[in-house]
């Protein structure tokens, strides 16, 4: 985990678990966790679930959404499985290749009459052009669902980035900013989607436990709610120690000419990832192999470009392939001394 908070807090409400003895079917920590996060982010509907994949799944279900969905190929494989297992199918639209999102002015070209959504990713929590992609799908009369998986706690124009669009899906798995080990949810300004999905997460059950939807399966457990109510707590210091962080290596980096960073605002931004684009694939090779020597381990997010993969195949995007063979993910945690963060970067510059 990027951040594990003291473990009697965690305990604490074990504890409190157990002596209740209810362990799941939407319990008090998972509805006091969907108004804590409601509270903290300054949205206003929330619905918990099980992970972040089926929280995407549960979007597009609860917007009833049948046909063909534009994506970006830069994604964890997480987006297009959510598409296809809802029984659309994923299109890609090429990305921009400063800010790594998908290119608003690549999504036009692939609309068809089958279109009924686009479904763009913040990559790295990088707020996506929110306004060019909503004109679109008003133009068009198609929804728009973010996959906010990397996203939480972003503010973009005033208000959470988790509010754009039609709906939000967000992750909290253990490695990200705020996690529950396993968890993830879905946020709207329309209550009554998001009471939809709250359904579809309960066998398709009302609050009287009538069957009233196609539901399945998607409820979070107390014990998983549990530890996101104990993150929760620590949101301010970990975004602050993060973005300490991001900005060492920003420092220690900013000589190495073969080396970039992503372009994002850095007021709407969670520092959640910390990603090189190298000039070349041979570049991000080397440097590979030299932090991984010495016992470092970096990680390809997101490679392959989703587009090249079996499941999935649409070549032809030659921004996304390019980038995804350059990236590298470099460690970036909460107790990650700033001596190792020196290190990481003298082996980055002999290697490049």
């Amino acid at each position: 985990m990027p951040f594990r908070p003291p473990l009697k807090e965690y305990v604490a409400y074990l504890e409190g678990i157990w002596e209740s003895g209810i362990m799941t079917h939407n319990g008090p920590l998972v509805r006091r966790l969907e108004n804590e996060i409601a509270k903290a982010l300054k949205v206003r509907h929330v619905a918990c679930l099980a992970n972040g994949t089926l929280a995407l799944q549960l979007a597009i279900r609860g917007l009833r959404l049948k046909g063909e969905v534009i994506t970006t190929p830069f994604s964890y494989a997480a987006t297009p499985a959510a598409i296809a297992w809802e029984g659309c199918k994923p299109v890609f639209a090429d990305i921009d290749p400063e800010t790594l999102n998908i290119d608003p002015g690549r999504i036009e070209g692939k609309i068809t009459e089958r279109t009924c959504a686009i479904a763009p990713v913040h990559v790295f929590s990088c707020p996506c052009d929110t306004a060019r992609i909503q004109e679109i799908a008003d133009r068009h009369g198609i929804k728009v669902v973010y996959d906010a998986a990397h996203a939480f706690a972003v503010e973009w124009g005033g208000r959470s980035l988790l509010e754009y669009g039609d709906v939000s899906a967000f992750s909290l798995h253990a490695t990200k900013l705020i996690n529950c080990g396993e968890g993830g949810g879905c946020v709207s300004r329309e209550r009554g989607l998001i009471e939809r999905i709250k359904r579809l997460r309960f066998f398709g059950h009302d609050d009287e436990k009538r069957i009233v939807d196609e539901g399945t399966n998607a409820k979070m457990h107390e014990i998983t709610a549990a530890l996101g109510l104990v993150n929760l707590k620590w949101l301010d210091r970990v975004l602050g120690n993060r973005r300490e962080k991001y900005g060492l290596y920003q420092r220690r980096l900013a000589g190495v000419g073969c080396l970039r960073f992503q372009k994002f605002p850095p007021e709407s931004y969670n520092y959640s990832y910390m990603p090189v684009i190298c000039e070349t694939k041979e570049t991000m090779l080397r440097v590979e192999g030299a932090l991984r020597r010495n016992d470092i381990l970096p990680r390809r997010y997101f490679h392959p470009s989703l587009n090249l993969t079996k499941p999935y195949f649409q070549p032809g995007l030659p921004v996304s392939e390019s980038i995804a063979e350059r990236t590298l993910c470099l460690p970036l945690y909460d107790d990650l001394p700033e001596s190792d963060i020196e290190r990481i970067c003298d082996i980055i510059r002999k290697a490049s």
